[in-house]
């Protein structure tokens, strides 16, 4: 079992023909995920890596039956792709653009809910994510883990390697990159509340970093309505205050998103957090053992 990209999954990626589409489409592929077709208006009827190009999403979900969408769009014109997929009513849509203007965000995220919240947007300034196995939708390298019954969600890509790969005798049944902007689509209790209810996952990691409340509302979540295991990792404990750090997200104000405020918050709750993600992994991997 997996969350929102299983192996039935059909993709499409907007930006296709452009250098980064062109080289994640090319991975994608090779991990064996069910890339369908590519999205680029000035470029529709062309093939592209063996795929057909189409002038809009709608066009190429009707062509393929796509249900997901991978954005590799600069930032000035991802507003528009994603408004695009949302009037498309396509389930997926996985924003990996960075640099994207907060405004912008919030527009997007403004016009799905008016149109009913059909399409689940993950990002931006995200890797993606990877069900090992079934599916990858995004820039997440697919071999360094396996399938498996851990669920992982985090703002940050780089520490969804790291754990991803320390845990890969274990393995994952989906891990979902959410990004680390102010305003992103998919948050960490969307993805809590998601490995809940998946039959496939049996605990979960949660990887958090300052800035902002996030991780204080996930604690509150898991209270409430997380009955799985999970341990977290927070990044910035050393982070000087009122400097953004790697995220654009990532800034604190007195003890306002402190690394500290955040790993008490969860720790209060239940949650076991490591100091380093090394050690997360290690208790993650008592936690499994006792299963």
């Amino acid at each position: 079992m997996a969350i929102w990209l299983t192996e039935s999954s059909r993709i499409i990626v907007q930006g296709m023909t452009g250098s980064e589409g062109t080289k994640h489409t090319r991975r994608m592929l090779a991990s064996g995920a069910n890339v369908v077709g590519g999205v680029n208006a000035r470029k529709a009827g062309s093939v592209h890596e063996g795929l057909p190009v189409f002038g809009s999403v709608a066009e190429a979900m009707s062509a393929t039956g796509a249900d997901c969408s991978v954005v590799f769009v600069p930032p000035a014109f991802t507003k528009d792709a994603v408004k695009e997929a949302i009037d498309a009513r396509i389930p997926l849509c996985v924003v990996i653009t960075e640099g994207v203007p907060v405004h912008d965000s919030t527009e997007w995220w403004a016009y799905a809910t008016e149109a009913g919240n059909v399409t689940r947007i993950i990002g931006p300034n995200c890797p993606g994510i990877a069900s090992p196995g079934a599916s990858n939708a995004g820039i997440i390298p697919a071999d360094i883990t396996t399938a498996g019954r851990i669920g992982l969600v985090s703002k940050s890509g780089t520490l969804t390697y790291q754990l991803m790969y320390e845990l890969a005798d274990i393995g994952f049944s989906t891990a979902v990159g959410i990004g680390g902007d102010p305003v992103i689509g998919t948050t960490h209790i969307d993805a809590l509340a998601a490995f809940e209810a998946d039959p496939g996952t049996d605990a979960i990691v949660m990887i958090g970093e300052i800035g902002g409340d996030a991780e204080e509302r996930a604690a509150a979540f898991i209270e409430t309505s997380v009955t799985k295991p999970v341990v977290a990792y927070v990044a910035g404990f050393t982070a000087p205050e009122g400097k953004t750090m790697g995220h654009a997200g990532a800034i604190v104000s007195g003890s306002s998103g402190t690394a500290q405020a955040k790993k008490e918050a969860l720790e209060k709750v239940g949650v076991r957090v490591g100091k380093t993600p090394s050690e997360t992994a290690a208790l993650m991997r008592e936690i499994m053992r006792s299963r």
